[in-house]
């Protein structure tokens, strides 16, 4: 079967999913269950555009095809903030707040965190894409652990409503934050778009790029910038998806079978959009709320992380 077909062939599941999630058992309820399920749908696709953008674009500057933004400790500082939030104004902040004000500020907080970082480490420039790496995996894993200490300083109600911003959950979506989530969104993917023959090239490495005329130092802040907008709003939107977007990425690169990002961030986009609604359809209607989102995607991810890791380990 040729790409073009199997990519056809995804986006009918892809349609034929959402229609079935939308639709079936709803008892065709235009006043409260339709409603809810299109903004729960709606918030599925910026999630998942959100994800396999950012997958596909970072393992394309980081050179690496088992790397997600998870390390560079985006979803570590949102689950920072929600804690320091909760310790200081307690069980009142999202009251205080609201969903739409504490969604502003996180995303406020995690772009002034990607500047600050990009800045300091990009102000020399040579090679410091790996330094990046090491930076965030290691800011990642103190701001987990100043969240953990702040855990046990908590009561256990203000416990409770912490872990639910542990868990990627589509149910907390709101429609005036799906609406300029969705802003957000477009804008950020269409300066990708703008960007589409920077990327390919940059996919070659960083010795290529420079002989082949790219400025590489700004364009890839301009793409970890992107990285970190997208990253904050979808955080902010269903919470974090850990390493969700190694399996995103890597289907796409098997379906499209060619390393045009024109191509290969179209795909990742529906699988993303698939493996949400088909998690949240399980999660609802055959797990009845007894797990999450998250748990389903983290033991499939995990799973596929694991084979990829054999069978790449298995080939000279």
């Amino acid at each position: 079967m040729s790409a073009r077909a199997l990519r056809n062939g995804l986006w009918l599941a892809v349609l034929a999913l959402a229609v079935g999630f939308v639709l079936l058992g709803s008892a065709m309820d235009f006043a409260y269950v339709i409603p809810r399920r299109l903004i729960r749908l709606a918030a599925m696709v910026i999630a998942g555009v959100c994800i396999a953008y950012t997958s596909v674009i970072f393992q394309t500057i980081a050179g690496n095809r088992i790397l997600t933004p998870a390390i560079m400790g985006y979803e570590a500082i949102y689950l920072l903030f929600q804690a320091l939030l909760i310790l200081c104004l307690g069980t009142q902040s999202l009251v205080l707040l609201g969903r739409g004000g504490n969604a502003l500020l996180s995303i406020v907080l995690m772009l002034g965190y990607s500047w600050l970082i990009h800045h300091w480490l990009f102000r020399n420039g040579r090679n410091n894409v790996y330094l990046l790496l090491l930076l965030g995996l290691v800011l990642s894993m103190v701001m987990a652990t100043f969240t953990q200490f702040i855990q046990l300083k908590i009561s256990p109600g203000e416990f409770s409503i912490l872990q639910g911003f542990n868990y990627a959950s589509f149910n907390k979506a709101r429609l005036d934050q799906v609406i300029y989530c969705a802003v957000l969104v477009a804008a950020a993917c269409l300066v990708v778009h703008r960007t589409l023959p920077v990327l390919d090239v940059l996919a070659l490495g960083r010795d290529q790029a420079v002989s082949l005329g790219v400025d590489y130092l700004p364009s890839v802040r301009l793409q970890l910038a992107l990285i970190a907008v997208l990253v904050a709003v979808s955080t902010s939107l269903v919470g974090p998806t850990a390493f969700m977007g190694v399996i995103v990425a890597n289907i796409s690169y098997a379906l499209a079978r060619t390393a045009r990002h024109r191509v290969t961030l179209p795909t990742a986009c529906g699988v993303a959009i698939g493996v949400f609604i088909i998690a949240q359809y399980l999660v609802e209607h055959l797990f009845n709320y007894t797990t999450s989102v998250s748990i389903l995607i983290n033991l499939v991810c995990g799973v596929y992380f694991l084979a990829l890791m054999i069978r790449t380990r298995g080939n000279p």
